[in-house]
């Protein structure tokens, strides 16, 4: 740290890069040193802080005291990484989409987290108040009002101009894309499971109703699940249904939880770039992460094909294209499969159907740091699981 100011060095600038610099103009503890940007300087004119504009990754890490990764590339976001912590910076994220790409390798690296400000941050800090209270979780809830999963490019560049963002981030957030790789990266963060291929994704009209039909789904699993629902005129954003010692049942019903024994705790805001600071905060104060990947992941997001495609057909970027879309799968029911992150310029070698989960042998990919990354954490959770099975088939010999 510098003085009595911390130096946030920032990667990106679209939406969110573009409300956090406008935040920061705000505070005295926390400035902005440089925000680096792939763009051409010169068509930044609606950015805020075209002073701070930079294309050059090692001054931006050269003048900083914690990075603030918004980028939304997964590729971009593994370059970064690496060498943020190659200098010992921390690295502070609003993707998601990196975390459930490549993440995992980072892990042992150094200090990388999600930040709250999106669904899965701020289910994590949800989670981490429930606990704290005695709470323990069974459903880790995301609430969306809308899902096409095979949107129009017209529908698309309508939204795109309305809202102000990206026409790859509009496609991610309708056709499920976003919202699944949120929920892959809060079941290995939050040692979850998911229920099914593409989660149970219920169209509700009870919020109440249908987040205890997920906590009796997890009570048969046996194990905590991440999902969501669909329900267009919920103010709800994100909900935890959790269990408590059973002693505490008339005061939780006192305290207007209801009777038992699965309780529904939720969250109305999530506020994007305006709640990065508290984890930044967290990261200076704490050192330690609200959220990542785990080193050891067990659910992915898959590329889906939107329609047949062809030999020779080009990917330009697999999130928010019109060609696929994300999809969390078990690791282990497909590890074969390419994540949807690491799809960038990438040629299909085979026919591929509708409907189809999409495999390294479909594909050509370039080579690149988040596939590096992304193969050395598959081995390694392949290597973990084919040991289980096999100490599991041992004792279950043992017993005969």
């Amino acid at each position: 740290m510098v003085k009595n100011h911390t130096r946030i060095g920032i990667v990106g600038t679209g939406y969110i890069s573009r409300g956090f610099n406008l935040l920061l103009l705000q505070q005295t503890d926390f400035v902005v040193s440089r925000v680096l940007t792939r763009r051409d300087l010169n068509s930044c004119s609606e950015f805020p802080r075209q002073d701070l504009l930079t294309q050059s990754l090692n001054e931006l890490i050269d003048h900083s005291d914690i990075i603030v990764e918004c980028s939304g590339d997964s590729l971009h976001a593994a370059e970064v990484t690496e060498q943020a912590f190659a200098a010992s910076l921390p690295v502070v994220t609003m993707n998601a989409e990196f975390h459930v790409t490549c993440g995992s390798y980072f892990v042992s690296k150094g200090l990388l987290t999600e930040a709250e400000g999106d669904q899965p941050g701020c289910l994590a800090a949800l989670t981490e108040d429930a606990v704290t209270m005695g709470f323990k979780p069974l459903v880790y809830g995301n609430v969306k009002g809308f899902h096409n999963p095979d949107p129009s490019f017209e529908d698309m560049q309508f939204w795109s101009k309305k809202q102000g963002i990206s026409l790859p981030m509009v496609t991610a957030a309708t056709d499920g894309t976003k919202l699944q790789a949120e929920q892959v990266l809060v079941a290995n963060g939050l040692n979850a499971t998911i229920a099914q291929q593409g989660l149970l994704g219920y169209h509700s009209e009870s919020l109440e109703n249908d987040a205890l039909r997920l906590a009796d789904i997890a009570k048969q699993k046996d194990a905590p699940i991440s999902d969501y629902i669909i329900h267009p005129s919920e103010k709800v954003r994100v909900f935890l249904v959790a269990e408590h010692d059973q002693q505490q049942q008339a005061s939780l019903e006192y305290l207007k939880l209801g009777s038992g024994p699965f309780y529904t705790l939720s969250q109305n805001r999530v506020l994007c770039h305006l709640e990065i600071l508290k984890t930044i905060k967290r990261v200076i104060n704490l050192g330690t992460p609200l959220l990542n990947n785990s080193k050891l992941p067990t659910t992915s997001l898959c590329a889906i094909a939107k329609k047949d495609l062809s030999v020779g057909t080009r990917i330009a970027h697999g999130i928010g294209s019109f060609d696929v879309r994300g999809v969390a799968i078990k690791i282990s029911d497909h590890p074969e499969h390419i994540p949807i992150g690491l799809l960038f310029d990438a040629v299909v070698s085979k026919p591929i159907e509708k409907g189809e989960v999409l495999s390294f042998n479909h594909v050509e990919i370039n080579p690149s740091l988040a596939l590096k990354a992304w193969l050395e954490t598959k081995q390694q959770v392949l290597t973990i699981n084919k040991l289980k099975c096999e100490k599991t088939s041992s004792q279950q010999s043992a017993k005969l």
